[in-house]
């Protein structure tokens, strides 16, 4: 599902214009970038969680020359799912 479809089932769902649900998901997505930028966690009770990680610098290999080289540390974002989005999958 791509961004459109998502706003087309958001406006469905919630029985609301195609225009207020875009507004809405993207004020979404707006909020939950500045917040894990802050380094904060979102909690979403019985969606998942959000949150910021830190990976530290560590040495890989060039997959063509087999050269060793060094990837610097950066933040990554990990989502963790909770409980009842897992039992709605399965």
């Amino acid at each position: 599902m791509n961004k459109a479809q998502l706003i087309d089932a958001m406006a469905s769902e919630a029985k609301i214009s195609k225009a207020d649900a875009k507004k809405a998901l993207d004020a979404f997505i707006k909020t939950t970038s500045e917040v894990l930028k802050k380094g904060d966690r979102i909690a979403l009770v019985g969606f998942g969680s959000f949150s910021v990680s830190e990976r530290s610098a560590r040495t890989g290999r060039n997959p063509q020359t087999g050269k060793p080289i060094t990837i610097g540390a950066k933040k990554v974002v990990k989502f963790k799912p909770g409980s009842e989005l897992g039992d709605a999958v399965n």
